[in-house]
C-alpha cells in the first residue's frame, strides 16, 4: 500500500501533538557501521526527513557533519531541543520540490539517509533520483522502511510491498536489501541505472497489427508521468485503439488523440482537454507489427491515481533528467519519451519514426528553480561583462534554456560559463552543443539584431534561435539550418514544447545558406554561425544584406575567435572585439593537415604555407634555446589577444601550433594537451609556452611567458617571438585586436595593399590582417 502525500501543516499539527517514532534499533546501528562508517577524517551526511533528529544525532556522534531536512518546523523545534549539542544543521524543506543545491550547497554527501519517511513522498522515486545527484563517488544512499509483510494490516499504509521497492531502487545499479528487525533497510548506489528499452513478456498472438496511443502528460513543474507497471517496468498511459459510437447509431475507430484521452482518464483519473498527435512510431513486438501514436496531452486537470490496480502499482511525476536513468521502460513509451524530448533517452534499438507535420501545441511547465537559476545565470553574466545590451541580458533572463536542455538538469543547463555537449560522434567527438550562455550573449551583442529582423542561423540546437527570436521581436524572422537530421527534430520540438514562434529549422547544409525561397529580399540582417568555421562559405557573405553582420567563431590556426563581419558591397570588415572560444568543428570539413615532429607532437599547419617539414623533424634533436620574455599574466587572467596578435603578425608563422599528450624528449615544457602558438623557418621552430610562476606560499600565482627555440636559426626566431610579446604587453594588451577585410577570392582586387601585414588565403576567402595599434 502506499501512504497519502501529506502536507507541511498535517506533519506540524502532528508533531504539536506529541508524535514519535520508533528509536533506533541495535540492527540500524549496525548496517550503519557497517555499510556506511564515517569516511577516515571525517565525512558528510544529509538525513532527509528528520522527525526528531535521532538518526542525525547517531551521524554526528560517529563523525559525520550533518545536515539535517524535514517538512515540519515544529519537528525540527523538538529536535534542537533534543539534540542542542549535536551540531547538526537543521533545515526547512520539501526534498520533493526544494531546489537542492540552493538549500544544501554543492558539496556532495558521502551519505544520504531516509528513516521511516520515503513511503509519504508522492514522488519516491524522482525524489531518489535527485537525492542521488547529490552524492559523492561511492556514496551511499540508506533507506529504512516499514514492509508490508511484516506490518499489521491497519498500518500497512506506511509500509512498502515487494513491488514498490521494485520501482524505488529501478534507477539504481547496486542495490542490497537488510533487515533490521522487520524493517527493511535498502543499500542503494550508483544512482543512474540505464533506461532499458523492455518488451512485455505476453505473445501479442491473434493480431495483424497492433494499433494503439501513448499519452505523454507533464505537470505545472514540467514533470512527467509515468507507471510502474504489474509487468515490473515503467510506462506511459495508453492502450490500443478502440471503437466509438459515430454519432449516427453506427460505429466508428477512434482516433490515436481519443485513445490517448481516454486511456489516460482510465488509467489515472487525470482529465485532458487536449491532446496531439506528435510522432507515428512503427516497430514489431513479437513479430508482429506496432503502430504507435505519440500524443501530447494538454491542459490536463487532476490528481493521478492507480484505477486500475490490476495493471499499475502507482503513478510519479519525473524530472525530465531522470528519464536516462530508470531502469526497465516499456519500449514503446522509451521510444515515445524520446520522441517527445529527443536526447532524454540513450541506447534505444532502431525504430521508424513519422512526425506529425502539423503545428504541436506550447505546453507550459517549468520548476520554480528554473527561474530562480535563469535569473542568477543572467546576473552572473551581466556582472562578468558590463557591457553588454540589455535587450541580450533581457533574452537570456526570458528563454527558458533547461528546456533546451531537457537531459542536462537544472545546474548544467544554467551553468553560465559552460557548454553542453547534446550530440556525439561514433568516436565521442562533440558534434553539437548548447554553448555557454555568456558565449552566447557575447555573440548576441556582436550580432546586434533588432525588432524586425531577419536572421540566419548556421547550426541548430534551439535554444539560440530562441535568443535571437526574441531579439527580433514579432515581426522578425529567424532560420537556422543543420546538417543532422536528430539536431533538427531536437530544434523543432524544443522549440514546439515552448511556444517559441518565428523560427524555422531546416535540415540542409549551412555552407549553402538558407533556400532561395528563404532569402528576404536585400539579404538578412544578421547571420550567425554557431560552429568552428575554417572558411567563410560565399553563401555567408551572398545571402547577407548590405551592413549586415556575419558572427562567427573563426579558425585561424587552429585557435578560434569569435568576431562580427559587416558587410560593404562585397567585403566584409571585423567591427569590435574578438572573443577567444571553442566550438564544435564543421563536421563537413576535411582533416586539418598537421606533420609529427615526434611520438607526442603535432604541427597542425591549417592556414598558410606548408613549413620545412623535413628540417622540423630534425629539430627536436638539435640545439635548443630559450628567451625569457619578462611578461607575465595573473593566474585566470585570459591572454587570447596575445595569441591573436602572434597569429596575425609573425611573417613565417605558417599556422602552426603545437600539440602534446605526454611530455616527450627534445621538446621541453610543453603545454601538455594544449596548443600554443609556434613560429617556423628554415627547418627551425620556435614555441611560446606560459611558464608558472611561484606565489611565495608554495603555489602558483600567475605565469610568464618564454619562447623555447629549436634548430640552427633558433636563437633569431625565439628573439622575434618574444620581441612580437614584449609589443603586445606594451602597447596591445587589453584592447588590441587587428581589423580584419575578408575579400572574395573571385573579386579582381582580391589582393590589398602592401602595407598589411599579414594576408591568408582560405579556400574561399581571402583575409587581410591590418595590426592593431595602440589607443591615442
Amino acid at each position: 500500500m502506499t501512504a497519502p502525500a501529506l502536507t507541511a501543516a498535517h506533519w506540524n499539527r502532528s508533531y504539536t501533538d506529541g508524535i514519535a517514532f520508533s528509536a533506533l534499533r541495535p540492527q540500524e546501528i549496525a548496517a550503519l557501521a557497517e555499510h556506511a562508517p564515517a569516511p577516515e577524517g571525517g565525512g558528510r551526511a544529509l538525513d532527509v526527513g528528520c522527525g526528531l533528529g535521532d538518526l542525525a544525532a547517531h551521524l554526528a556522534l560517529v563523525g559525520y557533519a550533518v545536515d539535517a531536512v524535514d517538512l515540519s518546523a515544529a519537528a525540527l523545534e523538538r529536535a534542537r531541543a533534543a539534540h542542542p549539542e549535536a551540531g547538526v544543521r537543521w533545515l526547512e524543506a520539501d526534498v520533493e520540490v526544494a531546489d537542492l543545491h540552493h538549500l544544501l550547497g554543492d558539496r556532495p554527501y558521502d551519505l544520504v539517509t531516509m528513516r521511516l519517511s520515503v513511503a509519504f513522498l508522492a514522488d519516491r522515486t524522482n525524489t531518489l533520483h535527485r537525492l542521488g545527484h547529490l552524492l559523492a563517488p561511492g556514496g551511499t544512499l540508506l533507506i529504512t522502511t516499514p514492509l508490508t509483510a511484516t506490518t499489521p494490516a491497519e498500518r500497512r499504509r506506511i509500509a512498502l510491498d515487494e513491488d514498490e521497492i521494485a520501482a524505488l531502487t529501478s534507477g539504481w545499479t547496486d542495490v542490497r536489501r537488510l533487515d533490521a528487525d522487520g524493517l527493511g533497510l535498502l543499500v542503494l548506489r550508483a544512482p543512474c541505472r540505464d533506461t532499458a528499452a523492455t518488451e512485455r513478456s505476453t505473445p501479442a498472438t491473434g493480431n495483424l497489427a497492433i494499433a494503439g496511443a501513448l499519452a505523454v502528460v507533464t505537470n505545472s513543474r514540467g514533470r512527467v508521468l509515468l507507471g510502474w507497471s504489474a509487468r515490473g517496468m515503467w510506462e506511459l498511459p495508453g492502450g490500443k485503439t478502440d471503437t466509438v459510437e459515430d454519432g449516427t447509431g453506427g460505429a466508428r475507430a477512434e482516433t490515436l488523440e481519443e485513445t490517448a484521452v481516454r486511456e489516460l482518464a482510465e488509467e489515472t483519473g487525470l482529465k485532458a482537454d487536449g491532446a496531439a498527435v506528435i510522432t507515428l512510431l512503427v516497430d514489431h513486438a513479437q513479430r508482429v507489427p506496432r503502430i504507435t501514436g505519440v500524443v501530447r496531452a494538454f491542459d490536463v486537470t487532476g490528481t493521478p491515481a492507480v484505477r486500475e490496480p490490476e495493471k499499475f502499482v502507482r503513478w510519479e511525476w519525473f524530472d525530465l533528467d531522470a528519464l536516462d536513468c530508470l531502469g526497465p521502460v516499456f519500449a514503446p513509451a522509451a521510444q515515445a519519451l524520446n520522441a517527445i524530448w529527443p536526447g532524454t533517452v540513450n541506447r534505444l534499438p532502431e525504430i521508424s519514426a513519422y512526425p506529425h507535420d502539423a503545428p504541436a501545441p506550447a505546453v507550459p511547465g517549468a520548476d520554480p528553480e528554473a527561474a530562480r537559476r535563469r535569473t542568477a545565470m543572467t546576473e552572473q553574466v551581466a556582472a562578468a561583462h558590463p557591457r553588454l545590451p540589455v535587450e541580450v541580458l533581457a533574452a537570456l533572463r526570458t528563454v527558458e534554456r533547461h528546456r533546451f536542455l531537457p537531459e542536462a538538469g537544472l545546474a548544467a543547463a544554467y551553468a553560465p560559463d559552460r557548454p553542453y555537449v547534446t550530440r556525439r560522434g561514433a568516436h565521442g567527438q562533440a558534434t553539437s552543443s548548447v554553448s555557454a550562455a555568456d558565449l552566447q550573449a557575447l555573440m548576441l551583442a556582436q550580432a546586434a539584431v533588432t525588432p524586425g529582423a531577419r536572421v540566419l542561423e548556421i547550426g541548430s540546437g534551439g535554444c539560440n534561435a530562441a535568443y535571437l527570436a526574441h531579439l527580433a521581436g514579432p515581426s522578425g524572422h529567424v532560420v537556422t539550418v543543420d546538417l543532422d537530421p536528430h539536431v533538427v527534430h531536437r530544434t523543432r520540438r524544443a522549440l514546439a514544447e515552448t511556444g517559441t514562434t518565428g523560427v524555422t529549422a531546416l535540415l540542409g547544409d549551412g555552407n549553402h545558406g538558407a533556400p532561395a525561397h528563404l532569402v528576404p529580399r536585400g539579404g538578412f540582417d544578421a547571420i550567425v554561425v554557431t560552429h568552428a568555421a575554417r572558411d567563410l562559405a560565399p553563401a555567408w557573405s551572398g545571402q547577407l544584406a548590405d551592413g549586415g553582420r556575419l558572427v562567427l567563431p573563426l579558425d585561424l590556426h587552429t585557435h578560434t575567435w569569435s568576431l562580427a563581419l559587416q558587410r560593404h558591397g562585397d567585403r566584409l570588415v571585423s567591427t569590435g572585439d574578438w572573443i577567444g572560444c571553442g566550438f564544435v568543428p564543421d563536421t563537413t570539413a576535411a582533416p586539418v593537415p598537421h606533420t609529427r615532429l615526434a611520438d607526442d607532437v603535432l604541427l597542425w599547419h591549417a592556414d598558410g604555407p606548408v613549413p620545412d617539414t623535413d628540417g622540423l623533424a630534425r629539430a627536436p634533436h638539435g640545439p635548443g634555446h630559450e628567451r625569457r620574455t619578462g611578461v607575465r599574466v595573473r593566474l585566470g587572467e585570459p591572454y587570447d589577444s596575445l595569441h591573436l596578435h602572434l597569429l596575425t603578425t609573425l611573417h613565417g608563422h605558417g599556422g602552426c601550433t603545437l600539440f602534446q599528450d605526454r611530455e616527450p624528449s627534445g621538446l621541453t615544457r610543453l603545454p601538455g594537451g594544449r596548443t600554443t602558438p609556434a613560429l617556423t623557418a628554415g627547418g627551425s621552430l620556435a614555441y611560446l609556452v606560459p611558464e608558472p610562476t611561484a606565489d611565495g606560499a608554495g603555489g602558483t600565482d600567475g605565469a610568464e611567458f618564454t619562447v623555447h627555440a629549436l634548430g640552427e636559426h633558433a636563437p633569431a626566431l625565439a628573439e622575434r617571438m618574444a620581441a612580437a610579446v614584449r609589443h603586445w604587453d606594451r602597447h596591445l594588451r587589453g584592447h588590441g585586436y587587428p581589423r580584419l577585410t575578408v575579400h572574395p577570392t573571385t573579386a579582381p582586387d582580391a589582393a590589398p595593399p602592401a602595407a598589411l601585414d599579414l594576408v591568408l588565403d582560405k579556400p574561399s576567402a581571402r583575409l587581410a590582417f591590418r595590426p592593431a595599434t595602440a589607443p591615442a
